[in-house]
């Protein structure tokens, strides 16, 4: 199975067949899309990584407290029971590719499945 990642304002370029879904933990306002929230990152830990730009302690924290708690089967099970059969999906959240984002160890994540490839659109 192949998924994508992408960011909030890279939506608009994603051609039609591919459905965004955010995973972050509040949308932007203008958002009307899907969302998956148990892999947005904890307000405490984020919170704390917005002070201290501190990316191995959120790291920690991300694993510990989201990723632990699922398995990527799961995850792309709870996903593609919302979508219509053989759709791709785009999971979401703010910052460019080129930014530290919780979206790349969910990214990584995933493929530790053997059956999930993960490519940032």
């Amino acid at each position: 199975m192949k998924i994508f990642t992408t960011y909030f304002a890279n939506v608009r370029n994603l051609p039609q067949h591919i459905v965004p879904i955010s995973i972050s933990g509040k949308a932007p306002d203008w958002w009307n899309g899907l969302e998956y929230r148990r892999l947005a990152p904890k307000y405490s830990f984020f919170s704390v990584w917005k002070e201290t730009q501190d990316n191995e302690y959120y790291i920690k924290h991300f694993y510990e407290e989201v990723l632990s708690k699922l398995t990527p089967k799961q995850v792309i099970d709870d996903i593609v029971v919302k979508l219509p059969q053989e759709t791709t999906f785009a999971l979401v959240c703010y910052e460019a590719p080129n930014k530290f984002c919780h979206r790349h160890l969910v990214a990584e994540w995933l493929k530790t499945d053997g059956d999930i490839e993960v490519e940032e659109f």
